[in-house]
Parts: C-alpha cells; sequence; structure tokens
C-alpha cells in the first residue's frame, strides 16, 4: 500500500497549495509534524490519498509524472476546476471500465482522476 504521494511546490507557495488542494479538490489539510513542518509545504488527505507538497528551491512542475485520484464526483470537479481556470483534458477511451480526465495544480504539476464507469 502507498501511505502518501508528494509533489513539489515552489518556497513560499503553500497559501496557493491550501487554495487548489482544500477550496477545489476539497481536501483536507494535515498537520505536518514540528520537525517537517520547518521544511515549508503542506499535507492533504481525501478519498482515500495522501498528498504531501514538498517545497524545492528549483522547483519544476511534475508535467508527464503524475499521482492518479479515484473521485466520484468526476463531472462536478471537472466544472470546479475548469470555473477556477484549470484545464481538465478527458481521457476516457484509454483505460476501460474508467472515466477519467487530466488536470494542473497551481504550480503546473500534472494530476488524474478516473472513477469506474460502472
Amino acid at each position: 500500500m502507498i501511505h502518501h504521494v508528494q509533489l513539489a511546490c515552489p518556497p513560499g507557495s503553500e497559501g496557493l497549495s491550501r487554495a487548489f488542494y482544500v477550496g477545489i479538490l476539497g481536501l483536507t489539510e494535515l498537520t505536518k509534524p514540528p520537525a517537517l513542518a520547518a521544511r515549508g509545504g503542506c499535507w492533504f488527505q481525501g478519498y482515500g490519498a495522501e498528498l504531501h507538497l514538498g517545497v524545492e528551491d528549483d522547483f519544476r512542475p511534475a508535467r508527464k509524472a503524475h499521482p492518479a485520484l479515484l473521485r466520484p464526483d468526476l463531472d462536478a470537479l471537472a466544472a470546479r476546476l475548469r470555473a477556477a481556470g484549470h484545464p481538465v483534458t478527458w481521457g476516457d477511451e484509454d483505460l476501460p471500465g474508467l472515466r477519467r480526465f487530466h488536470t494542473h495544480d497551481v504550480h503546473g504539476n500534472r494530476l488524474e482522476f478516473l472513477a469506474p464507469t460502472v
């Protein structure tokens, strides 16, 4: 089992991360342990997954590598993302039995969201 997936973010971008991951995706922010909180970044949880955003001084977004998260509310999530100005690219035909789309977080990291078609 996977405990968490870590994505990178630029220094000082925690507020932007919170607005995206909590405000748009509906995840809950987790409290980082004090020894790790000093490094910056933030952690989020929801829908059976943890995502950790870690600060990188020479940040470059992950444009190909990405987490793929199961969500029961794909259409509503896609609408929220579009309304907030984030691109949504559907790709249902590639994975039989799943609906899915890709988007990018506020830092440019690629994200995939899926739901079974059953």
